[in-house]
């Protein structure tokens, strides 16, 4: 079984689900009362625990005490609409990338949620460093990331890199788009439709999908489409879901697995 490392900052999630039954008198917001609260390891955190439901050859390199780091988010117990995210002080330091034994994994998957843990120079050195860099950022991209085997973002952090981004960026680029699936090298690979309750974590769980099945078979467009599989399981539950391999082969067969 090949040896994944994960590299990246990671955070606790914090979901409070509360029922809002009216506003309140002295200012036009609503007046929520708590039900339950969920928690989660959340960011790389994430993208290492669902990676491990279905491959558990990975490590993880992250950020220290990184359960003081919360996302908390207050939502409606039975829409999930989100009403407000609290975040703490995220000042996380940065690694020491030197000291990291990349030559022991066969793919490294970079989680960079853009909060210091890694700099643009940290991920390029990386890539320098091995072959198989599977590379998910929140910064904008540039020639730093050329290095990359392959880079996924979402539509939105496309769009704010698309006028940087060279012909060989472009190249490397996995582009997912929710609902409609997922773009590489001008091919749109669709997914199926579901009933979306909680979009969060959708982007981890794609990610991490992505690497593992590109361990097993080394086919990058059998792989997007075992990611959009395991990405529109988890949004048809509410929280930060994981990924499960038994229920994808059930559920979508040749669909999810097969690069027909």
């Amino acid at each position: 079984m090949k040896k994944i490392l994960v590299i990246g900052e990671s955070c606790k999630d914090v979901f409070v689900y509360c029922h809002a039954e009216r506003l309140a008198p002295d200012v036009p917001v609503p007046v929520l009362r708590i039900v339950e609260q969920m928690e989660n390891p959340g960011m790389a955190k994430n993208v290492e625990r669902n990676i491990k439901a279905i491959h558990p050859a990975c490590d993880l390199v992250t950020n220290t005490a990184w359960e003081g780091v919360t996302k908390t988010r207050y939502m409606h117990m039975t829409s999930n609409h989100a009403f407000i995210r609290v975040d703490t002080d995220h000042r996380i330091p940065r690694i020491a990338i030197h000291d990291l034994p990349l030559h022991e994994y066969d793919i490294i998957a970079v989680s960079d949620y853009n909060k210091g843990f890694l700099t643009e120079e940290d991920i390029k050195a990386i890539s320098e460093r091995h072959d198989n860099v599977f590379l998910d950022t929140k910064k904008v991209l540039g020639d730093w990331a050329a290095g990359a085997k392959y880079i996924k973002i979402n539509n939105y952090e496309y769009a704010r890199s698309q006028e940087h981004m060279s012909q060989v960026l472009r190249d490397k680029t996995i582009i997912t788009r929710g609902e409609f699936g997922a773009q590489f090298q001008g091919k749109f690979y669709p997914t199926r439709r579901v009933e979306v309750k909680d979009s969060s974590g959708a982007g981890d769980s794609f990610f991490a999908a992505l690497v593992v099945r590109y361990a097993e078979t080394g086919d990058i467009d059998e792989s997007i489409r075992f990611a959009n599989g395991c990405a529109a399981e988890v949004v048809e539950h509410r929280g930060v879901g994981v990924i499960k391999r038994p229920a994808l082969v059930e559920t979508y067969g040749k669909k999810v697995f097969s690069s027909e």
